[in-house]
């Protein structure tokens, strides 16, 4: 249960869902991973990945490598997820796992160093382990939140988490792309001065600093977030901790969410509108390549979305406390229903950086409040195995999307068609997300929390999340 720091949860901080030191340093985990998704999985080492690893292959097969490992990498954490929450769901190793995680990814980011010209094979298989580690990481992220907030904060706290990410991972990313524009800045060779590693160094130094930023903010959750206790039982003795009890559990914890049907629900829903969300941020690079931005104005793009994000993301937690989470991202639904209409009609480069303010608007706040609104439905001592399955929604949120918008495009011949696909993950998605019964998904929680003798403080309050 969140440990008992009433006097701290006042002020600015509280107001912002940063109350309580065990908050704060939750949060900055956002700050430490945001590292790696904005710099390397989104701005650098994709272009690093075609026009140096791979750049003896053709453009085309460079971005299909590119693909098949990240494909590869969603697959296996989807696959290991379930079976890692409910290992920590029986065992106090949340902490400890996130930390393997993060090692894992950070030392793999940081080989990208390594990676020269024709080294696209050695790319790959980086890619690959910095994907595992950063999303198998989040398994253990999201499972601490439930543990670290009241009821009442979830939504602030999760928002907060965002707008912080946004923060660090723009910072960095930013001094980043001031050294690789410019690499004088730091004494390095430039121009005709510069040999064909010399060149490269800039951008392999980034990935450097983000495994360095990653394991520097991991830091706090490490050191400041106390390890949940495990609901007493039987079933959590150290020697049913293997391969055939791990199974078991995790056909327990499926009848479980058979039981939590508002969980269920609010899992579908986000499987299917986080596919849609996921879709655009993936594609909108290769959207905006194609109506004729320049790498330096989709870079530019990326970065409006990170800052703008910010206040936003604050926002959407303040504005989930008056209508309630549910409520607020069925909001942010609708935002997005209009910018993916809006994209089947821009045309310029102003377009397009009106549509990345859009997107930075509602993405952020509409991904926080899902994470707070599903803690919210789940049992605190299950929330390892459940958010396991949460996670795993969001890894084919990077699989669905993608192959309809491709499919879409094939059957067409037009990417503003497939644009417009998009729009059936949003509607079905909400239509079930208003099914959710936010108030007896809570009392399905709290119900299961007593009958496995698990306590909860007093305190905690119980605010109108959108039924």
């Amino acid at each position: 249960m969140p440990p008992d720091t009433s006097v701290a949860r006042s002020g600015l901080l509280a107001r912002l869902g940063l109350g309580t030191p065990e908050l704060r340093a939750w949060a900055l985990y956002d700050c430490a991973n945001s590292a790696a998704v904005t710099s390397v999985l989104t701005a650098i080492f994709p272009i690093y990945f075609v026009s140096v690893a791979a750049s003896d292959l053709t453009p085309a097969l460079a971005t299909q490598r590119y693909a098949i490992a990240t494909t590869v990498a969603l697959v296996i954490v989807a696959v290991l997820s379930p079976f890692l929450g409910a290992i920590a769901d029986v065992r106090p190793v949340k902490k400890r796992m996130l930390a393997w995680f993060m090692a894992l990814g950070a030392a793999s980011c940081a080989a990208l160093y390594l990676v020269g010209r024709g080294d696209w094979l050695l790319g790959t298989a980086l890619l690959i382990l910095v994907n595992v580690g950063l999303n198998g990481s989040f398994v253990f992220y999201d499972a601490l939140l439930p543990h670290v907030a009241r009821e009442d904060e979830l939504d602030r706290a999760s928002a907060a988490g965002y707008a912080i990410g946004y923060a660090g991972g723009g910072l960095l990313l930013a001094l980043q792309l001031a050294v690789i524009l410019r690499p004088g800045l730091l004494g390095l060779p430039t121009g005709a001065t510069a040999t064909p590693a010399q060149e490269t160094l800039p951008a392999r130094l980034a990935f450097v600093t983000t495994a360095i930023w990653w394991a520097a903010f991991s830091i706090p959750i490490l050191r400041r977030v106390p390890e949940p206790k495990v609901a007493p039982g039987p079933g959590h003795a150290a020697a049913q901790v293997t391969f055939r009890a791990t199974l078991s559990r995790l056909r327990g914890t499926l009848r479980a969410l058979s039981r939590h049907r508002n969980a269920t629900l609010m899992l579908v829903a986000f499987l299917l509108y986080n596919d849609g969300i996921g879709t655009i941020i993936r594609m909108a690079a290769a959207f905006g390549t194609e109506i004729g931005l320049a790498s330096g104005s989709l870079i530019a793009a990326i970065l409006l979305v990170q800052f703008v994000g910010i206040p936003f993301s604050f926002l959407f937690g303040s504005i989930a406390e008056k209508i309630g989470a549910k409520r607020a991202v069925l909001a942010g639904l609708v935002v997005y229903t209009g910018i993916a209409i809006l994209a089947y009609f821009t045309r310029t480069e102003a377009h397009f950086f009106a549509l990345a303010f859009l997107v930075a608007m509602v993405q952020g706040g509409t991904q926080a409040l899902s994470r707070s609104l599903f803690a919210l439905l789940v049992p605190r001592h299950l929330s390892g195995e459940f958010f396991a399955f949460f996670g795993v929604s969001e890894k084919f949120a990077g699989i669905f999307g993608p192959a309809v918008f491709a499919a879409t495009i094939a059957v067409t011949g037009s990417s503003r068609a497939a644009i417009l696909s998009v729009i059936a993950f949003f509607a079905v998605g909400s239509a079930i997300l208003l099914a959710v019964d936010v108030k007896a998904g809570q009392e399905e929680a709290r119900a299961a929390e007593a009958a496995a003798n698990v306590h909860t403080s007093d305190d905690r309050g119980t605010p109108d999340h959108g039924r």
